[in-house]
């Protein structure tokens, strides 16, 4: 098991110490954008999606029945980690560092690691990535650069796992925005015990459709999600 705060080089990391990093809970930050090293995280207080408990504001369903996105999986999956660690007037510093984004291309090469993209009039405009293994989805960074382009993407997000019969999404810290779709916060020794159980799960994340563009058809889907 790899411990808490110990901090790695990615060239001294092999992909199977990172995936057993997550399957005990744990997930890799850097300290800023420049750094070359990473450091293990394990919240004592961990965020997570459950399926059931999803909530969708009316506005947004309204606006999600015009379609107002295009959406594709794992097309532009470099492009949107990228994205994620741009810094903004008001965002100086990102966790996402050079090695950071190596692993990451590692796990989405190998593929542990996916991406949702939302794209309007042909541009792409938001989207989020993170990492799959067994019935659990590890939630890690998302980005917007049009109003509601993440919450789209992460709309089927939430409808694709919801297909696949996934036990529950990890979004490791819980925010405002995340509460306001019906994330919750549990002690990370809740979240131990019912992370054991969903990485044994045999899950396929492309239950609902293939790697590419989605037909509209398939999004929004008739899931009580919106």
């Amino acid at each position: 098991m790899l411990e808490n705060n110990n901090n790695y080089s990615y060239f001294n990391i092999p992909l199977k110490a990172v995936l057993d990093a997550y399957k005990e809970g744990l997930f890799p930050m850097a300290e800023t954008a420049d750094s070359k090293e990473i450091y293990w995280v394990e919240p004592k207080k961990r965020g997570v999606f459950f399926f059931d408990k999803i909530k969708v504001p009316k506005k947004l369903k309204k606006i999600a029945k015009s379609t107002p996105f295009e959406i594709s999986v794992d097309l532009q999956f470099e492009k949107v980690i990228e994205n994620c660690s741009k810094l903004t007037s008001t965002r100086k510093d990102t966790w996402i560092n050079q090695t950071i984004k190596l692993i990451y291309l590692d796990l989405f090469y190998k593929g542990y690691a996916h991406s949702i993209e939302c794209y309007l009039n042909k541009k792409l405009v938001g989207g989020l990535y993170g990492v799959s293994i067994g019935g659990v989805f590890f939630g890690e960074s998302m980005f917007s650069f049009v109003t509601n382009a993440s919450k789209f993407a992460l709309f089927h997000l939430i409808e694709r796992l919801k297909v696949a019969k996934f036990d529950f999404i990890d979004t490791q810290f819980i925010n405002e925005h995340l509460a306001q779709f019906g994330a919750l916060e549990i002690p990370n020794s809740n979240f131990r015990k019912i992370l054991k159980r969903g990485i044994k799960k045999n899950r396929n994340f492309f239950e609902i459709h293939s790697k590419g563009f989605l037909p509209k058809k398939l999004f929004p889907l008739n899931t009580g999600i919106i």
